[in-house]
This record gives structure tokens, C-alpha cells and sequence, in this order.
């Protein structure tokens, strides 16, 4: 009886070392992939707003500004409603990028407004809005406007 008892000791405190004392990078994996305003990266990202594609240096200031924004806070999106989010005339024209996370194929929506700039995260069958803090990319919607 003690011979079980003392192996299961010994197997669950390894556990608990191997659990409270997880490497950096096993950490940092682990917390990505419950972000909800994950980085983008340059090749897998395709840019378009208003219908045309932003090609080199614009789709880098755009990806760059979107990664260094700041996450403000989840909106709830209730059902019934989800299609407003994703018709362009009740928020104005979205800055639309399409990329991958893994295998997935994700689309964001990206309306900027004065004070905040909403995101609309659509994956799988899945919708998640949020807003961010990005002075660069609010500046940004009126030189986009503009052109």
C-alpha cells in the first residue's frame, strides 16, 4: 500500500515542479493563443481598403501601426446582431485584413474612429470585436479617406 501511495506522491510533485516552473517560451506560446489582438505578420497579411489593395510600404505602416496598438477593451457582440458588424455603410468603409493564424483563415475588420479604432475578428464561424488605442492608425484613416 505505501509503495502506490509514495510513487503517486512522487509522479504528482513532479507534476507541480513541471508546471510552476514552465521555460519562457512554453509560457509566451501558451498565453498567444488565448490573445484576442494577436501581432500580424507582413507575408501572410493581404490589405485592402475600399476595394483597392495598400501594397508595400503602405501595408507595412498599416500592419506595424495595427501591431503597436493598444487593447482597450472586448465588445460583446449579442445574437441577431452579428451581420451589423460586417456591413461596411454602418461604420463607414473598414480597412479589411485577411491572414492566417495556424491553419486558420482570419479576416479583420478595422473601422477607425476619432478616439478608438474597432476591430472585428472573424474566424471559422466565430465573430470577436474589440477596440484598440492606435493614434497612428486613427491619424491614418484620414490620409486613407483622402486618397
Amino acid at each position: 500500500m505505501t509503495l502506490p501511495v509514495l510513487i503517486l506522491t512522487i509522479l504528482l510533485s513532479l507534476l507541480k515542479l513541471l508546471v510552476t516552473c514552465l521555460p519562457t517560451d512554453a509560457v509566451n506560446w501558451i498565453i498567444s493563443k488565448f490573445k484576442i489582438h494577436s501581432e500580424l505578420s507582413d507575408e501572410n497579411a493581404i490589405v485592402t481598403f475600399d476595394g483597392r489593395r495598400l501594397e508595400s510600404e503602405d501595408k507595412i505602416k498599416v500592419i506595424n501601426y495595427f501591431n503597436k496598438a493598444k487593447f482597450l477593451k472586448k465588445n460583446h457582440i449579442f445574437p441577431g446582431n452579428e451581420q451589423l458588424f460586417l456591413h461596411p455603410e454602418n461604420s463607414g468603409t473598414p480597412l479589411v485584413i485577411d491572414t492566417k493564424r495556424g491553419k486558420k483563415d482570419v479576416r479583420l475588420f478595422v473601422y477607425m474612429y476619432n478616439d478608438r479604432v474597432d476591430v472585428v475578428k472573424q474566424y471559422r464561424k466565430k465573430l470577436v470585436s474589440y477596440s484598440l488605442l492606435s493614434d497612428s492608425l486613427q491619424e491614418r484613416s484620414m490620409s486613407l479617406s483622402l486618397n
